[in-house]
């Protein structure tokens, strides 16, 4: 089952400003020891939060837990295929998360830092994109 809002304000969402020139936000990890932090800004999509999920909890099983910080709440609307112009505004197609610079994409708690490192730079290659690993210090 995909990241989906089950109440919203609206039914339908404007499309909002391009936010690549905001200031970078700078997040420090609030669950866990090690985590990945944002480096660019990108629409994510429920179906790609929900693979990163399923990896990370497939990899860690009962060493470690995982938290996925963005929720995709953002409805994009597509109209279908060969309908003409006008007629209202189409169905929502899919739901996406705004990231932005220096936020954080996920968090794990664990004991094992050093696996939980291979771990994270494997999925950081199948991401769309670009992230960087950090650590709590203690």
């Amino acid at each position: 089952m995909l990241f989906t809002p089950k109440k919203t304000k609206f039914k339908k969402f404007q499309k909002g400003r391009r936010f690549n020139k905001i200031t970078p936000v700078s997040t420090p990890l609030k669950f866990g020891q090690i985590g990945l932090k944002i480096l660019e800004t990108k629409r994510l999509t429920s179906k790609q939060l929900l693979s990163l999920y399923n990896n990370l909890r497939k990899k860690f099983k009962k060493k470690g837990k995982v938290c996925i910080i963005p929720y995709p709440h953002l409805g994009i609307s597509k109209k279908p295929i060969e309908v003409r112009m006008g007629k209202g505004k189409g169905a929502i197609s899919h739901w996406v998360a705004k990231a932005k610079v220096g936020a954080t994409l996920c968090e794990i708690i664990t004991m094992n830092i050093a696996f939980a490192q291979k771990v994270l730079d494997r999925i950081r290659t199948k991401l769309p994109i670009k992230t960087k690993i950090i650590k709590r210090l203690l």
